[in-house]
């Protein structure tokens, strides 16, 4: 006689962490990714903090107690003239599209961050410290950044210091990770074969082995998806936001594409029709500053002085150079063609036959960052450095800084001065202007 059959018992879910699809391969292919992009972000973000010339000036230093953190600057080159250009780019471009690789890592640990007791011991306690400064680093850098990039930084405080210092928190804490994970990721990346699994439907999926890894749940659920599906997700997010982005900095018949733009998708026609970070209305500047009465003071050593109109400046020689602007927040602009007067000319004027050093430029705006800047000798003496005085043909428009403008290959864009009001060649103290 056939003993009755036991009913098997369901299994129950140890916590709510239950996807087959968890485990140190899924884990390890997204940290391989962030691994290849995430130093790249920060070589470009340090390039762009140099790209301001900070240890020149206390207006171009926007985090003067850096100390230590600041040992690699150098002066910012002004070749090739599209260095800041490309720069910035990358950086911005290369940031939004590894979101969704850094969604997809924190989803695929996230079991790890409610591992109880918390904490087992002083090793197990700085691993779980550097964790913590790893994810909070991360989600700070890239929410800062992408909230300077797309909303003019709604952020409370200062974006540059905030994001500089937070920059260097979460590569430290990203080197020590990488330290003490390295080899186990190394190991799970050979555990499977990536093209067997491209090629693994969800009907075949199956949880990875259990290990001490903490990250395979010991009760999963039915697969929904094959790891396949899921990286096609990511790559195929990634893809999308590239789509949505890059334009911005490519230029030409992409821009339109780039619907995470907030700067100049539809900037305008004719020979001004190039984006515009501040307009004059935000900058608060008054028709009265830049009419009849607008001079342009041009100083010098030993208190030699010249004072200018629009008139004299266009009386003297005019030189033209094609030269792009981009900012911080990654757009940038094909070349503009423009034509104005030589910085190192304006230098001659005030006792600098040659060699001039460099110079302090003041702006009509009368608040803000980066109404006064001080640029390089290297800066000065390129001849494509241009006060400016039109563009693409056409007089300065108000918003792209009427009646004059610097222009200097390389630059960042806050760093062209716009609505120029005087210029300080050699200044001993590149200081807060009166």
């Amino acid at each position: 006689m056939n003993a009755p059959r036991r009913t098997a018992r369901p299994r129950l879910p140890a916590g709510p962490w239950r996807s087959p699809l968890r485990g140190p391969w899924l884990t390890s292919v997204f940290g391989a990714v962030l691994l290849a992009g995430l130093p790249v972000l920060f070589l470009t973000g340090l390039l762009s903090y140099a790209a301001y010339n900070p240890d020149l000036s206390p207006l171009n230093d926007k985090t003067p107690a850096k100390g230590l953190l600041g040992f690699y600057l150098f002066s910012w080159p002004t070749h090739p003239a599209w260095l800041y250009r490309l720069n910035q780019g990358v950086h911005v471009t290369l940031g939004v599209v590894l979101v969704p690789v850094l969604l997809a890592k924190l989803w695929s640990v996230v079991p790890k961050l409610f591992t109880m007791p918390p904490v087992r011991s002083l090793a197990h306690a700085l691993d779980r410290l550097s964790l913590l400064l790893l994810v909070g680093g991360a989600l700070f850098e890239f929410v800062t950044g992408l909230l300077n990039a797309q909303l003019d930084y709604l952020f409370p405080g200062s974006f540059y210091p905030l994001h500089f210092y937070g920059a260097w928190v979460f590569t430290g804490a990203l080197a020590a990770h990488v330290a003490l994970r390295l080899p186990r990721t190394v190991r799970a990346l050979r555990s499977r074969d990536f093209r067997a699994e491209l090629r693994t439907p969800t009907a075949r999926t199956r949880p990875e082995p259990q290990d001490d890894s903490g990250l395979v749940s010991s009760h999963p659920a039915e697969p929904t998806m094959s790891r396949r599906g899921a990286l096609g997700m990511v790559g195929l997010g990634s893809l999308a936001l590239f789509a949505v982005t890059a334009g911005q900095s490519l230029g030409g018949p992409l821009r339109e594409t780039a619907l995470l733009a907030p700067h100049g998708r539809d900037p305008g026609s004719g020979p001004n029709g190039f984006p515009v970070n501040k307009t004059a209305a935000i900058a608060h500047i008054r028709p009265q500053d830049l009419g009849e009465r607008w001079r342009l003071v041009v100083r010098g050593p030993g208190g030699r002085a010249a004072t200018l109109t629009l008139a004299d400046l266009h009386a003297l020689a005019q030189y033209r150079a094609a030269l792009p602007i981009a900012c911080v927040e990654g757009w940038s602009t094909e070349n503009q063609h423009w034509e104005g007067v030589r910085l190192r000319d304006l230098a001659r004027l005030v006792g600098y036959p040659s060699d001039p050093p460099g110079v302090f430029v003041e702006s009509v705006q009368p608040a803000g960052s980066f109404r006064a800047v001080a640029l390089r000798a290297n800066q000065v003496r390129d001849g494509r450095s241009l006060l400016a005085l039109r563009v693409n043909g056409a007089v300065l428009s108000y918003d792209h800084g009427y009646p004059a403008r610097i222009i200097v290959p390389a630059a960042p864009g806050v760093m062209n001065t716009k609505w120029v009001r005087q210029l300080t060649f050699g200044a001993s103290d590149f200081g807060e202007p009166a």
